[in-house]
């Protein structure tokens, strides 16, 4: 090691003494915080070259120099080490990593179990049909249970839903709850315009119901043309009994079928499961387009952008032609499929736009306990894929590159316009409070973020105002701001008496945006200097002459004269984007506020002896939270595990 590094003798020594054996290793911080995760086959060797060469004033020379801890793992092969390495990152989000930070669950497909009419009773419906014993098809996402088929994953909401008005068309599969189901006297709309078979109200037999239920499975498993046949076969034998009826429903639902197969033209049903996955990496960012074949049907696709390309290329590089987009390339891929498939399904067969690590295919074979195979150049049907899923990560790339340039450049014009003292523009925070309510009822304010030149969703808070009368905005801006930064201002006090640098959590926007004039911002004028903060930092935003977009004018807590910026400026842009962002985010929480008030759901979760079961129960009876309310004492007693009195008791906690 060299004798001027800037590191710690006990970490250096503790690297001299890695042993020469594949494992993970973690870098830490000063402050504790992750910097980065690595695999190795030799962690002494792949450890000791971080701290061995002079890196100057590169990425990795940036991240070696913050170094103070280092943890390791030793396993027994290179492929245990890729799948801890990736279920770290994946967990733990270094800083320094290639990271793809969505983790929504995919939405499935999902068909409930029926069971046969004489196993399981249940409440009948008006015509004596029980919805257990008809399957039901809908949109899900979430844990799986086994008892239930799913089929999936699918790209998007949109796919699953497509596929769900793809089984009403063809096969007329019902999609109402059971509480609704139950309490049917007749058939609703869907039966009349042929998109349900009506076996709420006895228009099919269950015998018949599952059989269509069993071509609905096969058909999006990719037997479509089996099916196909099985039901011609079916329509002629009727036919041939003169049972002319029944043979026209099922030449009804051959045609649908035959018409969906034509527009949605399966080439190679040869591929039933197969993900098709592109990269492309220009202009420092990279996407991955994802597109997904199940059941021989190509289902969409989904862009992905992971973050730090730039930086875990030059932590990960090993050879010379290392920053090359085409290794970059492999390299974004490969972090990818590591990533991407833990813990959720995975094809047998991958279509990929670029070579992979063979250790990396033999990990992910090992870990869903199947063969996994990549074909990298492919043909014919699978050539036509790829071409598909390039073009789409080319186009979705060029977008958020138009897309972060576009807001990169709306961020500089705010900082300049209001000489804003921030040196680097990602780490400019911006929190803007907005206050709804309807006649002053279901009080709420928002608390929206601006950060990294992109709102910060997962950041938002919502606050419910309490104690205040109703419709007085003025005091509901005064509470959120007292409890959205009280804690802050002793935080900073704290750090000020101990001589130290108040902690991340605890820091201060570059800038507050309350939606309002003057009366707004005197209020929150008066909440920062009770907490002791700075003014400089309170922006309004008030609405200009005849309200009209793009006539705002920014108003300042400080003292400062108002600013009237023109309509096309880019910081005008920005301030309305965050204001009309907090805006919908208060509305949409005082709208759920208000209706949970107004139909008794959370009175009804709080009633004594009123649990999980009981509650369930009577939103099935009754079909919803309305329902529950709108009926009479006698009627909800009529519900197993309900007694009269606690019957009264829902009564009047509901009025």
């Amino acid at each position: 090691m060299p004798d001027d590094s800037p590191h710690s003798p006990a970490l250096l020594h503790e690297v001299a003494s890695l042993p020469n054996l594949p494992g993970v290793y973690r870098y830490f911080d000063a402050e504790g915080a992750l910097l980065y995760v690595g695999k190795a086959n030799s962690l002494k060797k792949r450890v000791s070259s971080y701290f061995q060469k002079n890196h100057g004033g590169t990425r990795i020379g940036h991240m070696v120099g913050k170094i103070v801890r280092m943890e390791t793992t030793v396993v027994r092969s290179e492929a245990e080490a890729l799948l801890l390495e990736n279920n770290l990152i994946k967990t733990l989000q270094p800083k320094y990593n290639i990271l793809f930070r969505d983790d929504k669950s995919y939405p499935y497909l999902k068909m409930t179990a029926a069971v046969a009419p004489d196993t399981q009773p249940q409440q009948p419906g008006a015509h004596g049909a029980q919805p257990l014993h008809f399957s039901r098809v809908a949109y899900y996402r979430g844990g799986v249970e086994k008892k239930h088929h799913y089929f999936g994953p699918y790209p998007s909401a949109w796919a699953v839903k497509e596929a769900v008005l793809l089984m009403q068309k063809v096969f007329r599969l019902r999609t109402c709850e059971d509480s609704v189901f139950s309490n049917r006297t007749r058939p609703c709309l869907l039966y009349q315009i042929k998109r349900c078979s009506g076996p709420c109200v006895g228009h099919i037999s269950p015998a018949d119901y599952a059989q269509d239920v069993v071509n609905a499975q096969r058909f999006l498993q990719g037997d479509a043309q089996d099916v196909l046949r099985d039901l011609e076969a079916r329509m002629m034998a009727h036919a041939e009994r003169l049972e002319f009826e029944q043979a026209a429903e099922l030449r009804n639902q051959v045609a649908a079928l035959s018409n969906v197969l034509h527009q949605q033209s399966v080439d190679n049903v040869s591929d039933r499961d197969v993900d098709i996955l592109a990269v492309k990496v220009q202009g420092g960012r990279a996407c991955v387009n994802l597109a997904m074949v199940r059941g021989g049907r190509h289902l969409g696709d989904r862009p992905y952008f992971p973050a730090q390309i730039e930086a875990a290329a030059s932590l990960d590089a090993d050879d010379a032609d290392a920053a090359s987009p085409r290794s970059m390339e492999r390299r974004v891929l490969e972090a990818f499929l590591a990533q991407h498939y833990i813990g959720i399904p995975m094809p047998g067969v991958l279509v990929i736009s670029e070579p992979v690590d063979k250790a990396l295919l033999e990990a992910l074979s090992e870990q869903h306990g199947m063969k996994v195979n990549a074909v990298h150049q492919p043909r014919e049907q699978r050539r036509a894929w790829l071409d598909m899923a390039q073009t789409n990560a080319a186009l979705q790339l060029a977008r958020l590159l138009s897309e972060e340039g576009s807001q990169q450049a709306r961020t500089r014009a705010l900082v300049q316009a209001l000489d804003l003292a921030v040196e680097v523009l990602e780490e400019l925070r911006i929190e803007c409070f907005d206050i709804s309510h309807t006649a002053g009822e279901a009080t709420q304010a928002s608390c929206v973020v601006f950060a990294g030149h992109a709102m910060q969703s997962a950041q938002y808070r919502r606050y419910n105002i309490e104690g205040i009368t109703p419709g007085d905005d003025y005091a509901a801006m005064r509470q959120v701001l007292t409890r959205r930064y009280g804690k802050v201002a002793q935080a900073y006090e704290q750090a000020r008496l101990q001589g130290e640098t108040p902690p991340k959590a605890q820091r201060m926007p570059d800038l507050v945006l309350v939606d309002g004039g003057r009366g707004q911002v005197s209020m929150a004028r008066e909440v920062f200097v009770s907490l002791g903060l700075d003014l400089g930092l309170i922006v309004g935003v008030e609405k200009g002459e005849g309200r009209k977009v793009g006539l705002e004018e920014l108003v300042f807590a400080d003292g400062r004269e108002k600013v009237s910026l023109p309509p096309d400026s880019a910081a005008l842009m920005l301030v309305a984007q965050i204001r009309d962002e907090a805006h919908r985010f208060a509305i949409t929480g005082m709208r759920q506020k208000r209706a949970k008030v107004r139909l008794g759901g959370g009175e009804l979760e709080s009633i004594a002896g009123v649990g999980p079961k009981r509650r369930a129960r009577l939103l099935q009876r009754f079909g919803g939270v309305r329902g529950v309310a709108q009926a009479s004492a006698q009627d909800l007693a009529t519900v197993e595990g309900i007694s009269r009195e606690l019957a009264e008791e829902i009564y009047r906690a509901l009025r």
